[in-house]
């Protein structure tokens, strides 16, 4: 039933696999991909002819995390995945972008790569296996795919690569980077780094490079068995047309792209393309979209051999120059931190706010549910390029503009006991032209510092371009959109003055040799460090303090066996805690209490609150008190948080109380002195030893009683009321009846002191008022 075919090779220490033919059939072609015991599967499919007028390649790739692949059942109401998160939108572009430069320019058929992740070991990530299932399936499907390729994750422990690493060696590493390349060159490049060199971010990549062999070729061994026969594809002749149209147009267009300002050149181009439009005024429709594709690759031609040739670029400039950059910060009066930077026509507002541990970012995943604490989001609008365009939700790209500037500030963080707040970074481009996201990175990191978060260094990003034409090539310095859309290659650095902290490439052409990244690196190393020079003009370091705006975050430890007086029964604790204070407060298992407002009172009053549960009083403090109830016998006073003791009426005043209420109100405040707590945790407190106005102890002139009891001495009795009547014998014969009153009651012992002299005329017995017989003492 099953013609299966299946690939495996020991890979980093562990075994892949790579099958096709048992899932998937009615797809083009469709493989599963096993590492460890992480299963994905990927399919292929491709229309069969192009839609009419259609003049772009609609290639969509869905990568799917399946809950059901960890053992896990779907939060929410609907308990079923739904739209991409986050890391699935990344994982889509990660495994997009290395393979559409490999499809032949005029291919428009429409192509669905789609990958399910069916299985997961929490070792192996499915974003790797993805991109590797991907590349095989479409190498088998017969779609003209010039791969394959293949990926790899590198960490960097110690000084040492590792190949696939774990997640916890990632976190523990200096290095997160994931390479994507054919057998000859690289083609994608994603990272995020702890200041490391130029040299060894590299060494990084082209050490995945070579670790991705031995996947190519087990994907052309698998061909070899079971790929489908190859497309054919109708390669038509434009160069007929192309001269016709650099004939016609061909000057205009030079002249448009030596106009620096961008809405003139837009303008200019546009008076171009109208020109040709005239041109081809009586062509087919064909012929008309056609014209339209060979105008963009005229353009194209003009822009590449002007760097080429000449050294001039379209504004002027020479390859290395950045253009003009202003910055500002703390422009915005109620932000916790904001900054303006502009660099020449891309702008962006950054701003930071600050929040608390419950602001932070709740993220389930296949990993399980876990928390972020520093968020950083891209909008990008349409009249920052002066179109009329969808506005709402962000799409892909604004997500992965986004995820490269949180990469190149998390690395620079403090940790979270040193900083204890949740971050968020919020960028708007309002002006584009060319390199938004490392304007993105620069102004996070003015923003950051204009809010008082106290970054290891300032970080800056520029994007870097390359015009490649056989062996000759020219990297270019802060490229301008025009430059990013009719170049090969998007390089973008960002750093400190000591190092990457994030990388990323994307390439046009079927990739870039070890020689271009280099010289790339070393140029954009160059620009970093100037603008690094004009940011330090706005701001040169972390402010010393938060804005007046932003919460403060106090921490505090208290044993765990206190969490749970803090928290009260039911949450009724703390929920009046935050109620009567107005702080925030929020504790951690291991006891760790965080109290944060942005008035500094309250987050004092809260302290002085949560010191009051899990304190113990101490004998012989005076402390200040309210009168909360009151009995008969005496006032109970709440003196410290939620702990309550009992002013006996005898210790209110030196003088007799005869009634509590006459001396004593309700919410009355008062200063006590702990005299004493019980076992059972009760307090006795003492208003009359210390002086109510000015709280200063007071000696106690209260005459001390006899035998340490507070009652005064009984002294003797006295003879019994009836007189010196014999009782008669105590135990020397029979009792009688005792209550009803008949019968003698025996003759009492002769041998009987009188009662008071007894013992001393004392209670009897010891001290502690026993009699002899009980005790054993002597009679």
């Amino acid at each position: 039933m099953f013609t299966i075919h299946k690939e495996e090779l020991n890979w980093g220490g562990r075994t892949l696999t790579l099958e096709t033919g048992r899932i998937a059939r009615q797809a083009d072609a469709a493989v599963v991909a096993t590492l460890g015991e992480t299963v994905v599967l990927c399919a292929v499919t491709a229309a069969k002819s192009v839609k009419e007028g259609q003049d772009f390649f609609p290639l969509t790739v869905h990568y799917q995390e399946k809950y059901s692949a960890a053992g896990r059942i779907p939060g929410g109401f609907f308990k079923r995945e739904r739209g991409a998160t986050e890391h699935e939108t990344l994982t889509s572009r990660l495994i997009d972008r290395p393979i559409r430069p490999l499809f032949p320019e005029g291919f428009y058929n429409e192509i669905n790569v789609i990958a399910h992740v069916l299985s997961y070991d929490g070792e192996a990530e499915g974003d790797i296996l993805a991109l590797i299932a991907a590349s095989a399936a479409l190498t088998l499907s017969g779609v003209p795919f010039m791969g394959p390729i293949a990926g790899a994750r590198v960490g960097y422990i110690d000084g040492e690569y590792v190949l696939n690493p774990t997640k916890t060696q990632v976190k523990e590493g200096a290095l997160d980077l994931v390479v994507a390349g054919t057998s000859d060159a690289v083609m994608m490049v994603e990272s995020e780094a702890k200041e490391l060199s130029e040299e060894e971010m590299l060494n990084g990549v082209m050490f995945a490079h070579r670790s991705i062999q031995p996947v190519i070729d087990a994907i052309i061994r698998l061909a070899e068995k079971a790929a489908k026969d190859p497309w054919d594809l109708a390669i038509t002749d434009d160069k007929a047309m192309l001269a016709t149209l650099k004939k016609a147009i061909g000057k205009d267009i030079d002249a448009a792209y030596r106009l620096s300002g961008k809405s003139a050149r837009q303008s200019a181009l546009a008076e171009a393309k109208n020109k040709a439009k005239a041109v081809f005024a009586d062509g087919t429709p064909q012929e008309q979209m056609k014209a339209g594709k060979l105008f963009k690759k005229l353009e194209g031609k003009i822009v590449r051999g002007a760097i080429l040739k000449e050294g001039r670029r379209i504004d002027g400039r020479d390859t290395k120059t950045v253009r003009p950059i202003e910055a500002m910060v703390g422009f915005l009066p109620r932000t916790h931190g904001s900054a303006l930077f502009t660099r020449g026509e891309t702008q962006s507002i950054v701003t930071t706010t600050l929040g608390t541990a419950d602001a932070e970012q709740m993220i389930d995943g296949l990993d399980g549910l876990r928390y972020e604490r520093f968020m950083l989001h891209y909008n990008f609008p349409p009249y920052s390029v002066g179109e009329v365009g969808r506005f709402g939700a962000p799409g892909r790209r604004e997500i992965g503009h986004g995820k490269l500037a949180w990469r190149a500030l998390h690395p620079l963080l403090p940790a979270k006991e040193e900083f204890p707040y949740t971050i968020r970074v919020l960028s708007d481009i309002t002006e584009s032209n060319g390199s938004s996201s490392m304007a993105t990175v620069c102004g996070g990191s003015l923003a950051l510092m204009d809010a008082g978060v106290p970054l290891k260094r300032p970080c800056a990003g520029i994007a870097m371009g390359l015009i490649l034409e056989g062996k000759d090539f020219a990297v270019i310095s802060d490229i301008l959109g025009d430059e990013d859309h009719l170049g090969d290659m998007d390089f973008k650095v960002a750093g400190t003055s000591d190092g990457v902290t994030s990388l990323q490439m994307d390439i046009k052409v079927a990739g870039i040799t070890e020689e271009i990244m280099r010289v790339a690196l070393a140029q954009a190393k160059e620009g970093r460090a100037h603008i690094l020079g004009e940011m330090a003009k706005a701001l040169d370091s972390t402010r010393e303090g938060l804005s007046a705006h932003a919460p403060r975050i106090e921490s505090m430890s208290v044993p765990k066996d206190k969490i749970r007086d803090i928290i009260g029964t039911g949450g009724k604790v703390i929920r009046e805690i935050v109620a009567t204070t107005g702080a925030k407060v929020d504790i951690e298992d291991d006891g760790t209490v965080k109290i944060s407002s942005s008035d500094p009172a309250q987050i004092e009053a809260a302290r002085n609150w949560i010191i009051g549960i899990v304190a113990e009083p101490e004998v012989g403090k005076i402390y200040t008190g309210k009168v909360v109830n009151m009995a008969d016998f005496g006032a109970f006073v709440n003196f410290m948080g939620a702990r309550d003791g009992l002013v006996h009426i005898s210790e209110i005043m030196n003088d007799r109380v005869a009634n509590v209420r006459d001396v004593l109100s309700e919410g009355q405040q008062v200063k006590v002195k702990v005299l004493g707590v019980d076992d059972r945790g009760k307090v006795r407190l003492s208003m009359r030893l210390v002086d109510q106005e000015s709280g200063e102890e007071l000696p106690d002139t209260r005459p001390p009683r006899e035998g340490g009891d507070d009652r005064p001495p009984r002294g003797d009795r006295g003879p019994r009321r009836d007189g010196d009547r014999d009782r008669g014998p105590r135990r020397d014969g029979d009792r009688g009846p005792r209550r009803d009153g008949g019968g003698d009651r025996g003759p009492r012992r002769d041998d009987r002191a009188p009662r008071a002299d007894r013992d001393g005329g004392d209670k009897g017995g010891d001290a502690g008022g026993l009699p002899n017989f009980l005790t054993g003492g002597d009679d």
